[in-house]
């Protein structure tokens, strides 16, 4: 054991005895006072003034009354304080977006009240949101976790994946009408679901149930059809997670550690055409065990728990690879290469490019993941840690690279972020000045934890770090005063999405608590910054009608900026597909080049788009269609 880890081991025990260590070490993880390594150093120099672009919050004139609901026991189930995402879709294609918000529920025969449901919140046009969930057939109980959208049979209408605790969920989009659900017949049942037993035959429950959290839409094989991805956590049962000692201060029992479980294994189905999908994870190479032992009778233990993940491209050849945040083990990179007689596989290559790790072999709690060009032509990955540990920020070391550093301390992310426990994550450019921004929703897993640490609270604010475009530092935590009391309102934040609901090129935000209301935040930029607003979509032969994996390049000004259409981002949810460009104060958009996802799919260019539109970039069509969205 390093000798670091042992030195903070000897208060703690003080403190809590033998009995209390267990609960209140997941608590901490890190001793705050250490400081982690990390390339660059944080160059000292005056802040730069954030500009002044408030947040207001609107969710109870938006007609959002969503509350989530946790399934609380009474018994402390790890699930329980793990919350649930939001997506964004436009599922009726009326031009505007709407929210889907992930629910969970109460336990096998526990009584829980009101008949808890995911959310779908129709977009009216108009400011305000209708709930449509019963009326679209989406007003079934499960214990979801994440959510994932995309068009997985090209016939122009998005589709929903809920992962869940239990029997994980596709629903089909029915013309914009209504969701049907096709698990079954598409293959996707992925495990058992949760047991129809009494309260004391479920809290003695021994069988493993899924625990799966973030999944992703992705052309991994790039065929134009829609593949997913499914992140689990942890191999989880109720009566393991109970008979684990946890405590709190050595008095109440806390949420036990993910290290007191064994790992998962992500999964992959292939999209197969038809409706049906296929389980390929072990032929694709994404399932990652260790040894637990020696020789060949050793046992191999699955390594994942797995929490965030996004798909990117970082070596821009086209296909679509995959790093996902994992919970107290290392974090995965997989990389998408040649497979045998012309397929496409993923090697787990994290270590080999420094994304295992921020912290010199030792893993942080990774929740939410994020990628995107922080500045001109350089990228980052972001993600977000627990308490005590700061946001990692793995740079990439060149255009093209694989090679990676986490230099959070060098662009002013480390000392900011270390205190709060961080779950939600996105890039976004708020104030339209070209430069993407980050934001985190933030809350702790112990109502409790004020008890025995005095400066951590279970509700807790979000972050917005504001792009300077300094190469000094990039980031600058914006304040109340700069962006609105209303944002940094504490809340047990969790899974968090960006949309512009009211089409006026400003991102708004949503922002999911675990076991409390959602909050919709209305984006109030009154810079006068310029943006072009881009709705791509793929012909549904040589790409996926959702056009994820596009990757944009807008040329205006003199500036070149590069953006991707992203399925899940962050920590179990997914922001808008649409793409928004903040441009400043330049008027006119030069030139827009599309790669578009498939092995033949090649690329497009649209030239001279005005500015403060949105434009709909159809596959194979060569004008740039001016969209107005339909009241």
């Amino acid at each position: 054991m390093p000798t670091r880890t042992l030195l903070w081991l000897i208060p703690a025990a003080l403190v809590l005895g033998a009995g209390g260590f267990a609960g209140y070490y997941f608590l901490l993880r890190k001793p705050p006072t250490v400081v982690t390594p990390e390339v660059g150093t944080a160059l000292t120099r005056a802040a730069i003034p954030v500009p002044e672009v408030k947040f207001t919050d609107v969710t109870a004139a938006a007609g959002i009354r969503f509350k989530h609901e946790n399934g609380l026991s009474g018994k402390k189930l790890l699930p329980e304080t793990m919350g649930g995402g939001v997506a964004v879709l436009d599922f009726d294609r009326d031009g505007y977006q709407d929210i889907l918000f992930v629910n969970s529920c109460p336990w096998p025969g526990h009584s829980g009240g009101a008949r808890s449901t995911p959310a779908l919140y129709r977009n009216k046009g108009d400011g305000t949101f209708e709930d449509v969930t019963e009326k679209v057939g989406l007003n079934v109980p499960l214990y979801g976790m994440g959510v994932a959208v995309g068009d997985y049979d090209n016939d122009g209408y998005p589709d929903v994946f809920i992962s869940c605790v239990g029997r994980q969920r596709l629903f089909h989009n029915e013309g914009g009408m209504r969701f049907r659900d096709v698990t079954d017949s598409a293959g996707l049942g992925g495990g058992a679901d949760l047991p129809n037993c009494s309260r004391d035959e479920f809290l003695k429950w021994a069988d493993p149930i899924p625990f799966g959290s973030s999944a992703t839409f992705l052309d991994y094989d790039g065929d134009g059809k829609l593949d997913l991805f499914v992140c689990h956590y942890v191999t989880w049962c109720p009566k393991v997670d109970l008979a684990i000692s946890s405590t709190l201060g050595g008095l109440s029992r806390a949420f036990v550690r993910p290290t007191d479980f064994d790992g998962s294994q992500c999964k992959l189905y292939r999209n197969l055409g038809g409706g049906k999908f296929e389980d390929v994870s072990e032929a694709a190479g994404l399932t990652v065990t260790q040894s637990d032992g020696t020789g060949p009778t050793a046992r191999q233990r699955p390594v994942a728990k797995a929490l965030g993940v996004i798909a990117c491209d970082p070596d821009e050849d086209g296909w679509p690879d995959l790093i996902v945040a994992n919970d107290t083990v290392r974090n995965f990179f997989f990389h998408n290469v040649p497979g045998p007689n012309g397929t496409r596989v993923y090697r787990e290559e994290a270590d080999r490019y420094s994304l295992a790790y921020a912290d010199q072999g030792t893993p942080r709690g990774g929740m939410g993941i994020d990628w995107g060009e922080y500045l001109p032509g350089k990228f980052a990955v972001v993600i977000t840690n627990f308490a005590n540990e700061p946001n990692t920020f793995f740079r990439q070391a060149a255009p093209k690279s694989l090679r990676f550093s986490d230099g959070a301390l060098a662009v002013g992310l480390s000392g900011p972020s270390r205190q709060l426990l961080k779950f939600g994550a996105f890039f976004f450019d708020y104030d339209l000045d070209g430069r993407l921004d980050l934001l985190t929703c933030n809350g702790h897993i112990e109502p409790d934890i004020s008890t025995v640490q005095a400066k951590l609270t279970y509700p807790q604010p979000a972050q917005l770090f504001w792009n300077t475009g300094d190469p000094q530092r990039p980031f600058e935590p914006a304040t109340p005063a700069q962006a609105g009391n209303d944002l940094f309102e504490p809340m047990v934040g969790r899974g968090s999405a960006y949309l512009d609901y009211n089409n006026d090129g400003a991102p708004d935000v949503v922002l999911v608590a675990n076991g409390g209301p959602a909050r919709l935040l209305r984006n109030d930029n009154k810079l006068g910054h310029h943006w072009v607003r881009l709705v791509l979509e793929g012909d549904g032969k040589r790409s996926n009608r959702s056009a994820i994996g596009a990757d944009v390049t807008v040329e205006a000004g003199g500036q070149v900026y590069h953006r991707q259409v992203v399925g899940a981002r962050g920590y179990l949810s997914q922001s808008e597909l649409p793409i928004t460009v903040g441009l400043g104060k330049t008027a006119r958009v030069d030139k827009v080049t599309v790669r578009w996802p498939g092995k033949d799919a090649g690329q497009q260019v649209w030239t001279n788009l005005n500015v403060d539109r949105t434009y709909e970039l159809r596959q194979g069509e060569p004008e740039a269609r001016p969209v107005a969205a339909k009241k």
